[in-house]
């Protein structure tokens, strides 16, 4: 369907953090925007305030009229819907043009410059830097993004003027195929999803092909030290990145007193004395990634030095909710194993000689029957577990696929138990610990206010 000819937009799981950011596009294009998703979250009830129609049973009755027009409507659905789901099907039924959310956004590379993150982890955090940073710079940008950033309430930024867009470039289901980047960071490619892949050797050459797709006088700016080998075309130049060493780097990183500054180090130009402005040591490397992005597209140097120490963060990356002199609580997305042991390296580092627990829910029964070995490997640097039961997600339970995999090859002198999530409260309430973490990117989010609460209360 020619662009011209959309007069409405609907979305099938419009609730998704990607299919939101997209749908806001759309409403702020002044089209009609409707959509189902399975239930109401403060996403869907934000976009309703914003002008789009969600609903949330299958049923085409309820679809807006606007939408059951074939030769004006798009469809755009998420690959977690099932198959068989109802209006999926009515639609495919009744010639409508569907696409992927990722088809969208590989559109919108093909008009304007893509600075692409991609990633096993680290991708929701280094866009929304990126993306920071040039929306308060002179070179401004769109970003469509994985996650809600702080500073602006939203994962989806909007400039008329700007030619950049950066994107959250998702690996699942092959999604990043779709886009065309003029430059584009690689943070990691640790298997994962293999639900979709088969194995790492497919996860990898899944990389490989992305890197094809590079446009000619583009950029890849990869993390060292990667198994993946890219495959760019003629033209593209290629960097590569780390804390510690790569063409972009950091030198003379001070850690304490609950900052971390450094000097970045670059092939366009070093700029001292960088600020975190969310102070974690992972954010390091994410903050490097991002400046390189930031710089191709022509950021100055003191518009980049004040990104980076303004930049608040993202909503579940590394989220504080309480931090006082005798309590400290944050929650964080990871999911995968290495994302874990990172952001425990990171706590027991900025939270040195404290008790440090963490309560860790895990996503999805076939990541865990892939991985609960190394689950079990980056949680047991901690002292103090839970596990909750696993948040299946999209997938239908797995026979013998439990958290107890997990448990089972902790640490064997280390505290540790299982339990169901509404239990969460009652341990809370014991407080024997100084830091807690929540890991998970199920729904273990929303305990985080009652957990807060439970907290303060103790203070």
């Amino acid at each position: 369907m020619e662009a011209s000819h959309i007069k409405a937009v609907y979305f099938i799981g419009i609730g998704g953090i990607g299919m939101s950011a997209i749908a806001r596009y759309f409403l702020n294009q002044g089209l009609t925007v409707g959509g189902y998703d399975k239930t109401p979250t403060d996403l869907t009830k934000r976009l309703i305030e914003e002008g789009a129609h969600i609903h949330y049973e299958e049923n085409i009755g309820l679809i807006p009229t606007e939408c059951l027009d074939p030769d004006t409507c798009l469809i755009v659905y998420t690959p977690a819907i099932p198959a068989e789901h109802a209006e999926l099907q009515y639609f495919k039924r009744n010639g409508f043009d569907l696409q992927k959310r990722a088809q969208v956004l590989g559109t919108l590379t093909r008009t304007l410059k893509g600075l692409c993150v991609a990633g096993t982890h680290g991708k929701t955090t280094t866009s929304s830097m990126a993306a920071h940073l040039l929306h308060q710079s002179h070179v401004d940008c769109n970003a469509f993004l994985g996650g809600i950033t702080k500073n602006y309430g939203t994962n989806y930024i909007l400039s008329a003027k700007s030619e950049y867009v950066v994107i959250e470039a998702d690996e699942f289901d092959r999604s990043f195929h779709w886009l065309r980047p003029w430059a584009t960071v690689i943070t990691s490619t640790d298997a994962d999803h293999l639900d979709i892949y088969g194995n790492e050797e497919a996860y990898l050459e899944s990389f490989r092909h992305y890197t094809s797709l590079i446009q000619p006088g583009g950029y890849l700016i990869l993390h060292t030290g990667l198994r993946m080998q890219p495959n760019t075309k003629e033209g593209v130049t290629t960097y590569t990145y780390s804390r510690d060493n790569g063409d972009f780097h950091a030198e003379n990183v001070k850690i304490g007193n609950g900052e971390i500054t450094f000097d970045f180090i670059s092939p366009l130009g070093n700029i001292k004395g960088i600020n975190l402005g969310v102070p974690v040591t992972v954010n390091i490397e994410n903050g490097i990634a991002a400046m390189a992005l930031a710089q191709l597209a022509g950021a100055t140097e003191e518009e980049i030095r004040q990104g980076m120490a303004s930049f608040s963060g993202v909503d579940r990356r590394f989220d504080f909710h309480v931090r006082t002199p005798q309590m400290v609580y944050l929650s964080d997305y990871a999911h995968h194993p290495e994302e874990i042991r990172q952001s425990i390296l990171s706590v027991k580092q900025l939270y040195e000689g404290r008790r440090v627990k963490a309560i860790f829910q895990p996503h999805l029964y076939s990541r865990t029957r892939d991985f609960y070995r190394e689950f079990a490997d980056a949680l047991s640097l901690l002292d103090d577990v839970t596990i909750v039961d696993i948040y299946p997600a999209r997938e239908l339970p797995i026979p013998g696929i439990t958290s107890k995999l997990i448990y089972d090859n902790l640490r064997p002198d280390m505290k540790k138990e299982i339990c169901h999530k509404e239990e969460i409260p009652d341990i809370v309430r014991r407080k024997d610990f100084d830091v807690l973490v929540t890991l998970g990117a199920g729904d273990i989010e929303d305990y985080a206010q009652e957990i807060t609460q439970i907290l303060n209360e103790k203070a």
